[in-house]
C-alpha cells in the first residue's frame, strides 16, 4: 500500500482519478508517505543547512535584482515542485524570506507589495542539488589524443562554482564529497554570514576511501577503525553528510555508516568493492550514479575488491523488468535506500548521443573547454561496438531509475560536475531534469526529483522544495513554460534565496571563463 501510494503521489504510473490525486497531494501526510522512504537518521539540520538570512555585503548585492520585501511575483505559471501540473497566471507573494500565498491573477495585490510582471514565465521551486561538487576535473598536460598523465587532480572551483550553481536555480546543495573540506565549510560560513554569494550548502566531509584510490586528493583508509575516526573527526568539525567511495571495503563502509548514524547523520556512497546488496545490508542511506556503479553481477567479482569493470557488466545485463531489478528495487525500498540520479555524468562519456551544450564552453576556462573537447573527441572516435553497448547502459540506467520510482523509491538527483569534464555547475543541474524527461518521467514529476525528493531526503521538505504558503522563498524563475517544453528550464532569469532576487546574468557573466581556473 504504501509503495501504490508513494508512486501515485511521485506522479506516475497512478490509476486513480485526477480530482482523488488532487486531494491526496493536498493531505499533510502525503508528504509523510515519501518521508518513510527515506531512513529514520534523525539529526534536525535545518538550523544549519538552512541558517536565518544574513544582512548581505556589497560583494553579494551587487549581484541583486530585486531586494527582500513585499513582493509580488504577478501573472506566472507556477510549477509548484510537488509533481502536480502546472498552475498558470498566479500571483506568489513573499513577505522576506517566506512565501506569503499562491492567488488567482484575478485577486487583488495587497497594498505595499512591489510587483514583478513575469507574464511569459514560470516559478518553480530551487533546485536542491544532492551531487553537485564544488570543484573541477583535471587531467594534465593532456593532448589531441584524449589522454592525460597522472595524476588526474580535481582543483577546487571555491570562487565559480557557487554563483554558477545560483545561477541556474540550485538553492540547496550537498557537496557530495570534499577534497578541500576547510575550504568548504569556510565558504558556506561566509556564505551564510552573506560576505559571499552561493547556494545554501550541506557540507560532505572528505571521501571516505580505501586503499588503492583512483585520486591524490583523498585520504585512504587503513582500517575500519580509521574509517570510524574519520566520521567522528569531520562531524565534529562541522560536516553534516558522508560519502564513501570506490575502494572502501565492507568493514570499513560499517564502522562509518555507525558512527554516522549515531551523530545522527546520513551516509551515502559511490561503490564497487562493495556492492549495493551488500551497502544495504550495512545501512547506507543512499547510493550515488543511479544503478550504474553497483558491481553485484560483474563476473570475477571478489569481496571488497572494485573490479576493472566497475559495473558496466551488472547493468548491461540487468533487463530493467527482470528478476535481478526487480529484487535489487525491493531491497533498495524495503531498507528506506534513496538513489541519486546523475544522468548528465554517463550522458557526456557518451557523446555520440549528447549536444555540446554553448553556455558550459563559454563558462569554462581556454583550457578546460580545450581538455574537454579532446577526451569528447576520443571518445566518439570508439569503436562501434563499444558506442552501442554505452548506450545499451545508459538505456538500462534510464528504465531502471523510471521503475525505481514507479515502485515507490526516492529518487534524488544532481549531476556530478566531473566526467569528462564537460559538465559544468549549473548547468549540468538542469541537464539532468531534461535528461528524468527522456527516462519518461513527466517534466513536473522530473522537477519534483530534482527539488522536494532532495528536500525529503534531507528532512527539510517543510521548508523547501515546493511552492507553498510559508516554506522558504527559494525559487528559479525561468522564460518560457518547462513543463511543456522542458529545455526551457535552461532560461532561468532570476534566482530568489530567502526571498532575494538574484540576477542570473550577471552571477554568469563575473565568471565567464573561469570554471576550471578557481
Amino acid at each position: 500500500m504504501l509503495a501504490d501510494l508513494t508512486c501515485n503521489y511521485n506522479g506516475e504510473g497512478t490509476g486513480l482519478e485526477e480530482t482523488t490525486m488532487t486531494t491526496l497531494r493536498s493531505l499533510p501526510w502525503a508528504l509523510a508517505l515519501i518521508a518513510a522512504a527515506v531512513p529514520a537518521v534523525a539529526a534536525d539540520l535545518g538550523h544549519i543547512i538552512l541558517p536565518p538570512p544574513p544582512s548581505l555585503s556589497e560583494a553579494v548585492t551587487k549581484f541583486v535584482r530585486v531586494p527582500a520585501g513585499h513582493i509580488a511575483l504577478t501573472h506566472v505559471r507556477v510549477v509548484d515542485g510537488t509533481g502536480v501540473a502546472e498552475t498558470t497566471d498566479r500571483t506568489v507573494l513573499l513577505d522576506g524570506p517566506r512565501i506569503a500565498a499562491l492567488l488567482d491573477a484575478t485577486a487583488p495585490v495587497p497594498p505595499g507589495y512591489n510587483i514583478v510582471d513575469l507574464t511569459g514565465s514560470t516559478v518553480l521551486p530551487g533546485i536542491v542539488g544532492m551531487h553537485d561538487h564544488l570543484y573541477h576535473i583535471a587531467y594534465p598536460n593532456i593532448g589531441p589524443g584524449g589522454r592525460g598523465e597522472e595524476p588526474s587532480i580535481v582543483p577546487q572551483m571555491t570562487f565559480s562554482a557557487p554563483r554558477l550553481y545560483l545561477a541556474n536555480g540550485v538553492t540547496t546543495m550537498r557537496t557530495a564529497g570534499s577534497v578541500q573540506p576547510y575550504t568548504d565549510l569556510n565558504l558556506k560560513a561566509a556564505i551564510d554570514r552573506g560576505e559571499l554569494v552561493g547556494p545554501h550548502l550541506d557540507i560532505t566531509a572528505p571521501y571516505l576511501e580505501g586503499a588503492h584510490g583512483p585520486f591524490i586528493d583523498m585520504h585512504p583508509l587503513k582500517d575500519a577503525e580509521d574509517a570510524r575516526r574519520t566520521v567522528a573527526f569531520w562531524a565534529d568539525q562541522g560536516a553534516t553528510s558522508f560519502k564513501a567511495y570506490m575502494n572502501i571495503t565492507r568493514a570499513e563502509l560499517k564502522a562509518a555508516i555507525d558512527e554516522a548514524h549515531q551523530r545522527g547523520l546520513k551516509l551515502t556512497g559511490h561503490l564497487c568493492a562493495v556492492s549495493y546488496p551488500e551497502a544495504i545490508d550495512l545501512g547506507i542511506d543512499d547510493l550515488e550514479h543511479g544503478f550504474w556503479v553497483n558491481t553485484q553481477n560483474d563476473p570475477g567479482k571478489k569481496p571488497d575488491v572494485c573490479p576493472e569493470s566497475a559495473g558496466d557488466p551488472t547493468i548491461e545485463h540487468m533487463d530493467p523488468e527482470g528478476a535481478d531489478a526487480t529484487a535489487l528495487i525491493r531491497k533498495l525500498i524495503a531498507h528506506h535506500v534513496a538513489i541519486t540520479s546523475t544522468l548528465p555524468a554517463f550522458e557526456y562519456e557518451f557523446p555520440a548521443r549528447s549536444t555540446l551544450f554553448a553556455k558550459s564552453l563559454e563558462a569554462m576556462t581556454p583550457q578546460a573547454r580545450e581538455s574537454y573537447l579532446y577526451v569528447r573527441a576520443r571518445m566518439l572516435s570508439a569503436p562501434a561496438d563499444k558506442q552501442a553497448a554505452d548506450a545499451a547502459r545508459f538505456k538500462h540506467e534510464l528504465a531502471l531509475e523510471k521503475r525505481f520510482v514507479e515502485e515507490g523509491g526516492l529518487l534524488i538527483a544532481g549531476p556530478d560536475p566531473t566526467s569528462t569534464g564537460g559538465i559544468v555547475a549549473g548547468y549540468g543541474d538542469l541537464r539532468g531534469i531534461e535528461l528524468l524527461v527522456d527516462a519518461g518521467f513527466k517534466p513536473e514529476a522530473a522537477i519534483r526529483i530534482a527539488t522536494l525528493n532532495g528536500a525529503t531526503y534531507l528532512g527539510l521538505q517543510d521548508r523547501i522544495g515546493s511552492i507553498a504558503a510559508g516554506k522558504n522563498a527559494d525559487l528559479m524563475i525561468v522564460r518560457g513554460d518547462p513543463a511543456k517544453n522542458i529545455t526551457d528550464i535552461e532560461n532561468v532569469d532570476m534566482v530568489f534565496k530567502d526571498g532575494v532576487g538574484f540576477d542570473s546574468a550577471k552571477l554568469t557573466e563575473s565568471v565567464r571563463a573561469r570554471y576550471g581556473q578557481y
